[in-house]
């Protein structure tokens, strides 16, 4: 008799403790559908831009060309051209002022503007800036990668030269600033790259940077290395004979003559050399 309460309450917790097993099984089961159901519907809260560091704090304007998506939502992306009154036109939206954000405060905009309308639950929203237009700095002449450089921020005029490419080799030792308001300067080179912050302006959009291409001397005769070659500050005859690699073995520095605007100059080794100066190396007698 003392054993079947025993056996009876034994059975009857078994029975209690695999309801229980059951109960928690089914609830995990009902916890991760809904979450897999919560995920196919809701995305992060925040609005993003993605694209490039420049995108990211370039100010647009009339004239850009951009792309605007919602991520998961194919049809919503548009490509469209920033108006003259700075305006754009997005599915659902409809006509919205661009002009003066940048992809990141764009992006945030968007996203609120399409969550309000109840169009998407917060949407991530991607701005990518396909084509520059209303804020650049124009580079020319013997640059590398000549062009537009756009400009989110103020640049020196050594950043630009280097964000083109840098300074090829014909080109001279000198920079052309013309700004937008039409005053123009001649910057040397060397200072830009080595002097204090006074020597290397800002530039901001709408200037222009020009690097001419250098002014050149003429060498040949019995020189190692004779051609046309860019004329650099003080260039010296001993320094041009140095650029053309050197005189030959039956080179001689007595029979070195120097015509220019074909005039025959009488010039000793230290004396300047001058834009289209022609060098000629005669040949040594035995």
């Amino acid at each position: 008799m003392s054993q079947r309460p025993y056996q009876f309450d034994m059975g009857f917790d078994m029975r209690k403790e695999g309801a229980l097993k059951m109960s928690k099984f089914i609830r995990s089961v009902f916890v991760v559908l809904l979450s897999a159901f919560a995920m196919t519907f809701v995305v992060p809260s925040t609005a993003v831009a993605q694209g490039t560091e420049t995108d990211a704090g370039y100010v647009l304007g009339p004239g850009d060309v951009i792309e605007v998506s919602v991520l998961g939502q194919s049809e919503f992306t548009t490509r469209a051209r920033v108006r003259a009154d700075g305006t754009i036109v997005l599915p659902f939206v409809g006509s919205t002022k661009v002009s003066g954000e940048t992809s990141v405060t764009l992006a945030k905009s968007i996203g609120a503007t399409l969550a309000k309308g109840g169009y998407y639950v917060n949407p991530i929203v991607n701005i990518e800036i396909a084509s520059y237009a209303s804020r650049y700095v124009i580079v020319l002449g013997s640059v590398a990668t000549p062009g537009l450089q756009p400009v989110d921020r103020a640049y020196r005029l050594s950043e630009i030269i280097a964000r083109a490419g840098g300074i090829r080799p014909d080109g001279a030792d000198y920079v052309v600033l013309r700004r937008q308001t039409g005053e123009e300067a001649r910057l040397p080179f060397d200072k830009l790259a080595s002097g204090t912050n006074a020597d290397d302006p800002f530039v901001g959009p709408g200037d222009k940077v020009y690097v001419p291409a250098a002014e050149t001397y003429y060498i040949y005769g019995q020189i190692n290395a004779p051609g046309a070659y860019p004329l650099k500050d003080n260039m010296t005859l001993r320094k041009a004979l140095a650029r053309g690699a050197g005189l030959t073995a039956t080179g001689s520095e007595k029979r070195i003559t120097v015509f220019r605007n074909g005039v025959k100059q009488a010039m000793n080794l230290e004396a300047p050399i001058l834009p289209g100066d022609v060098i000629v190396i005669g040949e040594r007698l035995f």
